[in-house]
């Protein structure tokens, strides 16, 4: 007898969530769904190394700066790769949208390392997976980032693109893009509107390595960020169960305690050597992907991104250029709701949900908006 599909009564009643308090209900269906199928990301080796073997093998990073890789495997065709921001771990970036993912295929967790961190090593990863993905297993990956994800997943197409090839994707998703440090410090700024530009200007100022105490401080920033969201209990109590928010609280914190001074300062590295994207426009340029795209920004991302963040006006202005078939779009709660924050999949998961399904929904029809 087959399973019955609830996710039509649930896409209908998520729809009706975005200008209505959501109803634990919900939360009722998807936490008996994780019982019956926890998540279990187990790690994945992948069939395909030639990218990060010769890059280890030049000497151009080292074996502690590979990111892990986890997969949960879904039959589907549109596996997704996800890429998370500095915390937490993109397998807690993405808890409670993992269902909704799931639904299409497998699923693809970048982890990046406590100890270390190399850009060009996290782009040979994904140069060997999407190989993998598109040779072995015929399928097109939907890449999912998430703040400085998105950074790495431009660099990584900025790449591809000036070694002429053009990898197989199905679409890209990009939550709340931060590419560069001037998205995050307004150079020549001598305090920090935001607090994470107040964690990471120590690092941006240092250029290498900095004072314990900086290291301790930017840990409490990013702790309290998370700490903030997790006071609201009402919200909270709509979302998940209390095993579930105390599994999250662990791993978002243990994460935030464990990357050590090494690995975070070659994080901050990293983004102060990502060019701005409007670097890379020009009539001459060619796009960085053809393949669907959904560029989201959420109505409030004043504790994140630097008023004047270049990644935010180039996609504002130039999103066409880069992503001909790119859309934009804003994701805002309904009224008497708290405003959604920076890169906010867990707080504000009603919010990002319906968005994100219906892009899901057009790639299976084939059906998709063109920038303007």
């Amino acid at each position: 007898m087959p399973t019955p599909n609830l996710f039509p009564a649930l896409s209908a009643f998520v729809a009706f969530a975005r200008f209505a308090p959501p109803q634990p209900v919900h939360t009722f269906f998807r936490s008996t769904a994780y019982k019956l199928r926890p998540p279990r990301p187990r790690p994945h080796l992948c069939a395909i190394t030639r990218a990060q073997d010769d890059l280890l093998a030049r000497g151009l990073a080292v074996p502690r700066q590979r990111a892990g890789l986890l997969r949960e495997h879904r039959f589907g065709g549109v596996p997704t790769i996800v890429l998370g921001g500095f915390v937490p771990d993109s397998t807690e970036q993405v808890f409670l949208l993992r269902g909704l993912l799931l639904r299409h295929g497998s699923v693809y967790y970048f982890n990046y390392a406590r100890d270390g961190f190399s850009p060009a090593l996290i782009c040979a990863q994904l140069d060997d997976l999407v190989e993998e993905l598109n040779a072995i297993h015929g399928q097109r990956p939907v890449i999912f980032a998430v703040s400085f994800g998105v950074g790495l997943a431009l660099e990584w197409l900025r790449r591809t693109r000036a070694a002429g090839r053009s990898p197989e994707l199905a679409g890209l998703v990009f939550v709340s893009p931060v590419a560069c440090a001037a998205d995050i410090v307004t150079p020549g700024e001598p305090k920090p509107s935001t607090l994470i530009g107040r964690a990471l200007k120590p690092y941006l100022d240092a250029g290498g390595r900095v004072e314990p105490t900086a290291i301790e401080k930017s840990r409490a920033i990013f702790a309290k960020m998370f700490e903030a969201g997790a006071q609201n209990r009402t919200a909270l109590r709509t979302l998940m169960t209390a095993s579930e928010l105390r599994h999250l609280r662990a791993a978002v914190l243990g994460a935030i305690q464990q990357i050590g001074a090494t690995g975070a300062c070659e994080r901050v590295q990293a983004l102060r050597e990502m060019p701005p994207l409007s670097a890379w426009s020009g009539p001459a340029r060619q796009p960085l992907c053809t393949a669907p795209a959904l560029v989201l920004y959420a109505e409030k991302e004043s504790a994140a991104l630097a008023a004047d963040s270049p990644t935010r006006a180039a996609f504002a202005t130039a999103l066409a250029a880069f992503f001909p078939g790119g859309e934009l779009e804003i994701v805002a709660a309904g009224a008497g709701r708290t405003p959604v924050q920076h890169a906010s999949l867990i707080f504000h998961y009603f919010e990002f949900l319906p968005t994100v399904a219906a892009f899901y929904r057009r790639l299976k029809s084939g059906k998709t908006r063109l920038a303007a």
